[in-house]
C-alpha cells in the first residue's frame, strides 16, 4: 500500500502520455468558459511545485516514488504539497514533522483514505489497516493488540518460531552440500509464509496443489495491494481499470481469497463443534477470533467477514515485510564481510557450541539487534507508509493543511536523513549500540512499521521472527555471494509493489561452520 504508487509508470504512463493533449485542451477549456478570480487567502500555504492538468504532480513520482519524492523535496524542503490528480497530498520527509502528525496531532491525522482496490480485497474496510478512524476501528484495534498480537500471544508462537527456523535451516544444509548458490529470496519467502500459515490459520499450505495454489493468490494479493489506481485520483478515469482489465483481476482475487478462507473458518468452527479444542496457549488467529465472537463482549459485532479481514491483515503486513526485511538484511551483510564476522562472532560466542540459537538467546545479542535496526533505517519495507487523512483542519510546522488532505510519511527519506544520521548512505550497524533510539514507534528517527494510533501493532511479532532467523543464518553458515561474484557488484536494483524488496533473488553460497 504505501509502495502503490510505483506502478504509476509500470500501468499507465502510456496511457497518461497519450491523452496528455487531450487533459491540457479541456483544462483550457473550462478555465476559458469558467473563468475564475484567484481567493485572497492569509493562510500559510506549503511549498508546492506546478502542476499539470488534469494529473496534477502524477508525472513527477517516477517508478521509485520515495526516490523521486525525496529528491523533489532537496528543492522544496522536506513538508510539501503535491496533487495527485484532483486528491492534495502533504509528503512528510523530515522527523519532526512526523512527530508533529503522528503524536501531536495523531488524533486528527489518524483516518485512512479510500482505495477501491483495498475496499474489494479487505471487505470494504473491515481491516484492522484501512478501517476508517472511529469507533469499529478503535474496537478491532484492541482486539490485534490485547488478543491477537499481545507480548503473552507472540510468546506463545515461540515453537512455531524456532520449527521453522530449524526446517529453514535443514534446507540450507541440504543444498550447501553442493556448493552451488542458494535463492534465499525464495526460501525467506516460503519461511515466512509458513510461519504466518501456521500463526494465522493452525496449519502450512505448502508441498501439494492446495499450496501451490495459495501461494500464487497470496502473490497476486500482495501486487495488487500495492497496485496503483487512477480512479482513487481522478473519479472520471475509473472506466481505465475496466480497459486494462485491473478490475477483473481485483474481482477474481477477492473471490478466491474469500472462498479459500470460508473454507479456513468452516474447519475451525467445525472442530470446536466435534469439541476438538485447542489449549489456549497454541491457538491460532482464527481460533481466538471466534472465540472473541461466541463470547460477544466486544463493542463491535465480530461477524465472519470482520474475521476474514482481521486474517487477512496478517497476511498483507505480516509475510511480506518479514521476508523483505530478511532478503535486505543478508544483502548487505554479503556486501560487508566485517560487519558479518562481528555478528558472527556475537552470535557464535553466546550460543557456546549449541546447534540452533533460541529466543532465549537473543537478549545478549546486542550487535544482531544492531544489524536489524540498521537494516530498517535503510531499508523500511513500505517506505512511504500507509497514508494518512486528516479528519479537520490543522497546522503542521506552522503550515496550514485541510481536512480531507492525504499525508504520505516518507521514512525512507528520514532514515538517510544527513541531517540525522552520520554517514547516512553507509551500512553502519555500531551507530545503534549506544544508542537508545529503537523502532517501535517512539523514536522518530526511526518509524519503519509506523507511529501513533497507526502504527503496526504486528511489530513485535515481526521483530522476534526476524532475529531468531537472522541468528541462525549467521550462526550456522559461513556465507559468500553466489555465482562467484564479488561482493561490490551484488546488484541492489529494487523493485516496486505492496514492499520495496530486491528485484533480482538474492543468491548466495552456504558454507557449514563447524562447530
Amino acid at each position: 500500500m504505501g509502495s502503490f504508487l510505483g506502478l504509476v509508470y509500470k500501468e499507465n504512463e502510456s496511457f497518461f502520455l497519450l491523452l496528455l493533449p487531450f487533459f491540457i485542451f479541456i483544462h483550457f477549456l473550462i478555465k476559458w468558459l469558467y473563468p475564475t478570480t484567484p481567493a485572497v487567502t492569509t493562510k500559510k500555504l506549503l511549498p508546492s511545485p506546478p502542476k499539470l492538468p488534469i494529473i496534477g504532480n502524477l508525472h513527477q513520482l517516477g517508478s521509485l516514488p520515495h526516490r523521486s519524492l525525496w529528491a523533489l523535496a532537496q528543492r522544496l524542503g522536506p513538508l510539501m504539497l503535491l496533487h495527485f490528480g484532483r486528491v492534495p497530498v502533504v509528503i512528510v520527509s523530515a522527523v519532526d514533522a512526523a512527530r508533529e502528525i503522528m503524536k501531536t496531532n495523531d488524533a486528527i491525522f489518524s483516518n485512512r483514505p479510500k482505495s477501491n482496490i483495498s475496499a474489494k480485497l479487505l471487505y470494504d474496510y473491515k481491516d484492522v489497516a484501512t478501517a476508517p478512524y472511529g469507533e469499529y476501528w478503535r474496537q478491532i484495534r484492541s482486539i490485534c493488540v490485547l488478543h491477537l498480537l499481545s507480548t503473552r500471544r507472540v510468546q506463545s508462537f515461540r515453537g512455531v518460531r524456532e520449527e521453522e527456523t530449524a526446517l529453514l535451516m535443514e534446507k540450507i544444509s541440504s543444498c550447501s552440500s553442493s556448493s552451488a548458490p542458494i535463492d534465499l529470496s525464495k526460501m525467506f519467502l516460503s519461511l515466512t509464509n509458513d510461519l504466518i500459515c501456521r500463526v494465522a490459520l493452525g496449519r502450512k499450505y505448502s508441498g501439494d496443489e492446495t499450496g501451490r495454489k495459495y501461494r500464487e493468490l497470496l502473490k497476486e494479493f500482495g501486487a495488487l495491494l500495492g497496485c496503483f489506481n487512477v480512479g482513487d485520483y481522478i473519479p472520471w478515469l475509473s472506466w481505465v481499470n475496466f480497459i486494462n482489465g485491473l478490475d477483473a483481476k481485483v474481482e477474481k482475487v477477492a473471490k478466491e481469497f474469500d472462498r479459500f478462507l470460508d473454507e479456513v473458518v468452516k474447519e475451525h468452527v467445525e472442530r470446536r463443534k466435534r469439541g476438538g479444542g485447542v489449549d489456549e496457549e497454541v491457538k491460532d488467529f482464527v481460533d481466538v477470533l471466534l472465540g472473541i465472537q461466541e463470547d460477544n463482549v466486544t463493542g463491535v459485532a465480530i461477524t465472519g467477514v470482520c474475521i476474514k479481514a482481521l486474517t487477512l491483515d496478517m497476511f498483507a503486513a505480516g509475510s511480506d515485510t518479514t521476508y523483505t526485511v530478511l532478503e535486505w538484511a543478508m544483502t548487505e551483510l554479503l556486501r560487508h564481510p566485517q560487519v558479518m564476522r562481528q555478528l558472527q562472532n556475537e552470535v557464535r560466542g553466546i550460543a557456546q557450541g549449541k546447534l540452533l540459537i533460541t529466543e532465549d538467546d537473543l537478549d545478549k545479542m546486542q550487535y544482531l539487534k544492531a544489524v536489524i535496526k540498521e537494516t530498517l533505517r535503510l531499508y523500511p519495507p513500505i517506505p512511504l507508509l500507509v497514508p494518512r487523512e486528516s479528519t479537520r483542519d490543522a497546522k503542521i510546522m506552522g503550515y496550514d493543511i485541510a481536512a480531507g488532505t492525504q499525508v504520505i510519511t516518507n521514512v525512507w527519506a528520514i532514515g538517510r536523513d544527513p541531517l540525522l544520521w552520520d554517514e547516512a548512505e553507509e551500512f553502519r550497524p555500531e551507530r545503534f549500540l549506544n544508542s537508545s533510539i529503537d523502532f517501535r514507534g517512539q523514536d522518530f528517527e526511526l518509524i519503519p512499521f509506523g507511529a501513533g494510533r497507526r502504527g503496526c501493532p504486528g511489530t513485535l511479532f515481526a521483530a522476534m521472527a526476524i532475529e531468531v532467523v537472522l541468528a541462525n543464518l549467521v550462526h550456522r553458515f559461513d556465507w559468500e555471494v553466489g555465482g562467484g561474484g564479488r561482493r561490490e557488484d551484488l546488484d541492489m536494483t529494487e523493485c516496486t509493489g505492496l514492499t520495496i524488496h530486491r528485484k533480482v533473488p538474492l543468491l548466495a553460497v552456504a558454507t557449514p561452520w563447524p562447530r
